[in-house]
């Protein structure tokens, strides 16, 4: 026993056109075409979004005048332990202030900081 409601049968499938068809043939030419567009622009999108994206670069804001950044210690003068920054979003760059667990949460990143120890021997 089938029911239907009243009025139903006057409408279209939906994104259909009445009168509209569509053979497997050409659906085998269509569907691979529409995905390769999409795709191409989801991939030409995330590009050049990325490019100018201050996220996207390693170091936002540290010495952006300095052509390279490079810090430089003496491992006499570390004491027994340092915390050095590698997310580049610390406020006491080089030394690690915590920023990168904010960044991982932004980016999905994983990065934490270099920890260098004193051996007790």
């Amino acid at each position: 026993m089938s029911y239907q409601l009243p009025g139903l049968s006057a409408l279209t499938k939906p994104g259909l056109l009445p009168g509209f068809r569509v053979s497997k043939d050409q659906l085998t030419t269509i569907v691979p075409i529409a995905v390769a567009a999409a795709l191409s622009t989801y991939l030409l999108t995330r590009y050049f979004s990325g490019q100018s994206s201050p996220k996207s670069k390693v170091n936002p804001s540290i010495n952006k005048d300095s052509p390279k950044v490079v810090h430089s210690f003496d491992i006499e003068d570390i004491g027994n332990k340092a915390v050095y920054c590698r997310c580049w979003r610390s406020k006491k760059f080089p030394y690690c202030d915590g920023a990168h667990a904010k960044h991982n949460e932004e980016t999905g990143d994983n990065v934490g900081p270099l920890i260098i120890k004193k051996r007790n021997d």
